[in-house]
């Protein structure tokens, strides 16, 4: 098979890693086998207690009032080691999905039902992402690679105080390691199939009693895994170079302490590919003797993504205060390519297929701009009173541009359409905290952001697809909503037994107003109204049976009033954005950790979300390739009403389980384990059809490995997606029954180093 043509900037990273990873493989030297004092392993089941800053603070997670799931070391190690993306998160935590339709970048995450389905490139989402205590607002920035973390936090409901605009549903929070003052880091290389290549490995460096320096890296890529059998479009796809690197410098002297970030991303491969008439007609079955690896089109296909940036976080502790600043500046570049009617001809262009393309639809996004700067300055108390509170103000700037192509198909895949789009967006905030404790066992807390946002956009359609590029388009079409937001929230948190704690929160989120401007195909943008969530969740978490078990539950109801929703147009390649009235949601979300032995330990996430959109009045556009719409139909021709419908890509269950053996023999451990993520049912658009509404989905993988000397090295094999589970999890609408796939299975070895 071809492979991606070779990239210099690539290359050399692959490069570097392979070096750091060997280098890593064994004894560097005396003086350094000397600084590797790998810590004699705990001879205890209990379970470690878990530290997390959901509130800006390091706590216990148990004395947090918030449902809360951290996922750090070997779990984290299992689940990427197949080269994934950021999607491997999806299911992995109760009420937590993650999709794309763009590949491995643009990742939409949900949390309890809430999400965004738009696929523009400005598009909002109402799950923030913080990485390394940096918002990441941009699709584009979002889906960085995930390699030498400490910690990911999965933060549930709204968190509009203390992490603030577009989280009404929550916060993804990951946190890199940091350096330290010891001479250590590690280094991995994995080999699976399809050539895949996955490198990852970091050194940690003291400079000298004030400094320290961790670099680390990751460099995934594999061959091409599907072929396209005519001789026109892309002739080889699926596969990708995604290499990412990052650079941290920690100075600490007195009571001053500067954590300085610079990291980079260069991906290159596909986009996702859409492969036409894969649904069986009134059903959601692939259509029989479907074949992953063959995919005949007549488009292009290729995507490319680089991402760079910087942060300073910088903080003063002095006497009863902590002074923090953090300063960050990040861009981006992307173009996406694909065949979107996942085909070749057309109904009046013969030979066409696979099935029945009534037009060829081949497209492509670009952000040849985009930068972000951001900046907090935050006080906060760091005496032992019972009183503790948390001050702020938060700046962030946006700038944009994003690119429209079409292209030919039938003459040549040459461009005949374009429009252009640019988005300046600002936002201003003040925010602060207050936690009390009433008593040894009850403990309040408090706050409130108040917010600001505004945006200038503009868009033009200077190239109308299919006529002459000196036909023009359309005048410059210009939309500046602004609005300003109050959040709060309120929590308690009660200590029953050293084992046991109660907790209660109020909170509400808010979203800014959006804007869709894809006008390649129509001659309107769309705005939706900022919108409000109020939640409420109470639950438990409790140590059970000598702290070798630890079980959290938590119940909750939320109301999204003028919730953003993405709208389809029918047959036209465009979307547009709406306000329902409201919806709701209630539900549970039960996490479960257990040593059962010194031998085995356990996993166990389940959650429940039922979801409703609530708007007798709304009604949208449904398919344009006349699948089977089961809603009322409504108004107008072509519409259904959605009233009473549970949110889009949002399973009602979602459940996780994960077993681990391990035993000593002769030097070293044995170990093996299983994982399992389940996903439900779910609509893939606002609408509901029986071709789009998604099965459930199970999916699990296997690793089996040995470690020896004291952990400093371990030899593994892994299988994910082991049942080589294949249906239709995405479509695509407004041409034909076109349906995008969940990864195939993959499998390899993987060898890691520590020192």
């Amino acid at each position: 098979m071809r492979k991606i043509t070779s990239h210099p900037v690539l290359n050399s990273t692959s490069k570097t890693l392979i070096a750091l990873a060997v280098a890593t493989a064994f004894p560097m030297h005396a003086a350094w086998a000397q600084e590797a004092k790998p810590e004699t392993a705990k001879n205890t089941t209990q379970l470690e207690t878990v530290i997390v800053t959901a509130n800006r603070r390091a706590e216990n997670i148990k004395e947090v009032p918030m449902s809360i799931t951290a996922i750090k070391g070997e779990a984290l190690d299992t689940y990427n080691a197949s080269g994934q993306d950021i999607r491997f998160l999806a299911a992995r935590v109760p009420s937590l999905n993650v999709e794309s339709d763009f590949g491995r970048s643009f990742p939409r995450f949900y949390i309890r039902g809430l999400g965004n389905t738009d696929f523009d490139l400005n598009a909002s989402q109402p799950v923030g992402l913080v990485y390394d205590d940096v918002v990441q607002e941009s699709p584009m920035l979002k889906g960085f690679p995930v390699f030498d973390v400490d910690q990911v936090e999965i933060l549930r409901g709204p968190q509009g105080t203390l992490f603030g605009r577009n989280s009404p549903a929550g916060v993804l929070k990951f946190d890199s390691a940091k350096p330290t003052r010891r001479l250590e880091g590690y280094g991995s290389v994995g080999f699976g199939n399809n050539s895949a290549l996955n490198l990852e490995g970091a050194i940690n460096i003291p400079l000298n009693d004030a400094w320290a320096m961790r670099f680390s890296g990751q460099a995934q890529s594999r061959d091409d895994r599907v072929t396209n059998p005519r001789s026109t479009g892309t002739k080889t796809l699926e596969g990708y170079h995604d290499n990412a690197a990052r650079l941290q410098l920690l100075y600490k002297n007195g009571n001053f302490s500067a954590l300085l970030n610079a990291h980079g991303r260069d991906m290159a491969g596909n986009a996702t590919l859409f492969r036409a008439n894969i649904i069986q007609k009134g059903t959601n079955e692939l259509v029989p003797g479907f074949d992953y690896a063959n995919y005949p089109t007549d488009g292009i296909n290729r995507q490319t993504l680089t991402s760079s940036g910087a942060s300073a976080r910088l903080r003063w502790d002095l006497d009863g205060i902590s002074l923090h600043s953090i300063t960050a500046y990040d861009k981006a570049k992307f173009y996406s390519r694909a065949d979107v009617d996942g085909g070749f001809g057309a109904s009046f262009a013969s030979p066409m297929g696979p099935g029945f393309i009534p037009f060829p639809a081949e497209t492509a996004d670009g952000m040849p701009y985009l930068r972000q700067v951001t900046q907090e300055f935050r006080v906060e108390s760091n005496t032992k009173d019972a009183l503790q509170w948390i001050g702020g103000l938060y700046y962030f700037s946006e700038n944009l541009q994003v690119d429209s192509f079409d292209y030919n198909s039938l003459g040549g895949n040459v461009q005949d359409g374009y429009a252009v789009q640019h988005q300046y967006a600002k936002s201003y905030a003040a925010f602060g905290t207050l936690n009390y404790a009433v008593s040894d066992q009850l403990k309040l807390r408090g706050g409130l952001r108040y917010t600001s946002d505004k945006k200038d956009f503009d868009a033009q359609r200077q190239w109308t697809p299919g006529n002459p590029q000196s036909a023009g388009g359309t005048p410059v079409l210009r939309a500046n909503p602004s609005a300003s937001n109050v959040s709060w929230d309120l929590g308690a948190n009660y200590t029953l037994d050293k084992q046991t704690s109660l907790f209660f929160r109020a909170a509400t989120g808010y979203r800014a107003p959006s804007i869709q401007g894809r006008i390649l195909f129509g001659d309107s943008i769309s705005v939706a109204n900022s919108e409000k969530t109020l939640s409420f969740e109470a639950g438990i978490k409790k140590d059970l049976f000598d702290n070798t078990a630890r079980i959290s539950a938590t119940v909750f109801q939320y109301t999204a009033k003028d919730l953003q929703l993405t709208a389809g147009s029918g047959a036209v390649n465009q979307n547009k954005l709406v306000n329902a009235d409201k919806a709701t949601g209630q539900g549970f979300e039960l996490d479960l950790q257990a040593n059962l032995n010194r031998n085995w330990k356990t996993t166990v996430g389940i959650s429940y979300n039922d979801t409703q959109i609530k708007d007798p009045g709304l009604f949208v556009a449904t398919c344009g390739n006349g699948c089977t719409v089961t809603n009322p139909l409504g108004p107008f021709a072509g519409t259904a009403a959605i009233n009473g419908n549970p949110l889009p890509r949002a399973p009602k269950w979602v459940g996780n389980f994960s077993l681990r053996y391990s035993t000593p023999i002769a030097e070293g451990n044995l170990y093996a384990s299983t994982d399992w993520a389940y996903k439900d049912t779910y609509n893939m658009f606002l609408y509901e059809a029986k071709e789009y509404k998604a099965k459930s989905l199970l999916e699990g993988g296997l690793r089996i490995g040995y470690t020896w000397a004291d952990g400093k090295y371990e030899l593994a094999a892994y299988g994910r997606n082991i049942t080589n589970k294949q249906q239709v999890i995405a479509a695509i609408d407004f041409n034909n029954l076109t349906g995008i796939l969940n990864e195939p299975r993959s499998y390899g070895i993987q060898f890691k180093a520590n020192f």
